[in-house]
């Protein structure tokens, strides 16, 4: 018992080490172990391209195919949405929620808000990632944070713009809105879909190294609240109808698991080539 302290202190905590030490357990979970045969199949598939390309040269192919997934995802969405409205389901969410909204408002209320939903603006969110990106990326001493959020956040960038150019749907009325108004296609929220990738793909690396269940269990709530928040704050504002945030929240959702399983990928192979050297040695 009394070496326990120590020999946690001994397991490096920094770099390609720390990555291998304190990223591949997540609650007790081994993340380089796939259960599934398609899992095994793809881990096996992706070690081979790292033995040729090393690992962190895996890890931006992998997020390369990502986007073309995220693009497709945002066709999808198109789709979806295209069908949701031809059956006018859609009136059923969105007209009522924003008039529930209205009678919400008041003036301090609307400054306060508006003042938290341009945190997740082309400003805020932005300051907001790289900040955080580079307190883990000089913790860690690694570059694996920087390629995850900045892969995370192009990612969420492709959806958003295919998405809006794809369906070109209007915003909300004016008279409905809080100012300053935003006059880009509505489909889908913007704020929401990068609130939910950039905080999600952060609470992940940061839980990667707690050991407190209750630790991991906040850090992942306080992520989940401020997507939830932000995407809320569009539709009270009147700047997205609430499909838009719902549509966001989904195509998020997808994105980030892409971009784990990468992260996922990128252990894997970092550990089963250093275990070939290993035994080659």
């Amino acid at each position: 018992m009394t070496d326990q302290p120590a020999r946690q202190a001994d397991v490096p905590a920094r770099g390609v080490e720390g990555e291998l030490h304190r990223d591949r357990q997540l609650g007790g979970r081994d993340l380089t172990h796939w259960a599934t045969p398609p899992g095994r199949w793809l881990a096996g598939l992706v070690e081979r391209v790292g033995v040729a390309l090393g690992a962190r040269q895996t890890l931006v192919l992998i997020l390369a195919v990502g986007a073309t997934v995220a693009a497709t995802m945002s066709w999808l969405a198109s789709e979806t949405y295209e069908a949701v409205t031809e059956s006018e389901g859609v009136a059923l969410w969105d007209q009522p929620l924003l008039d529930t909204m209205l009678t919400l408002r008041s003036p301090g209320l609307d400054t306060f808000v508006t003042g938290f939903t341009n945190v997740g603006g082309v400003i805020g969110m932005p300051v907001l990632a790289l900040s955080l990106t580079a307190f883990l990326t000089v913790r860690r001493q690694s570059w694996t944070p920087v390629l995850l959020v900045a892969a995370a956040a192009t990612g969420s960038l492709l959806m958003t713009i295919v998405g809006k150019n794809l369906i070109g749907r209007s915003r909300p009325p004016l008279s409905s809105a809080v100012p300053p108004f935003e006059h880009t296609a509505s489909f889908p929220s913007g704020h929401s879909l990068n609130a939910l990738v950039v905080a999600g793909v952060i609470a992940y690396l940061v839980v990667l190294r707690q050991k407190s269940a209750r630790a991991r269990v906040l850090t992942v709530s306080v992520a989940a609240l401020f997507a939830f928040a932000m995407g809320m704050s569009r539709v009270f504002l009147g700047h997205h109808w609430f499909t838009d945030v719902l549509a966001a929240w989904v195509l998020g959702l997808g994105w980030l698991t892409v971009v784990i399983t990468a992260h996922r990928l990128y252990l894997t192979t970092r550990l089963r080539t250093r275990e070939t050297i290993v035994d080659a040695s």
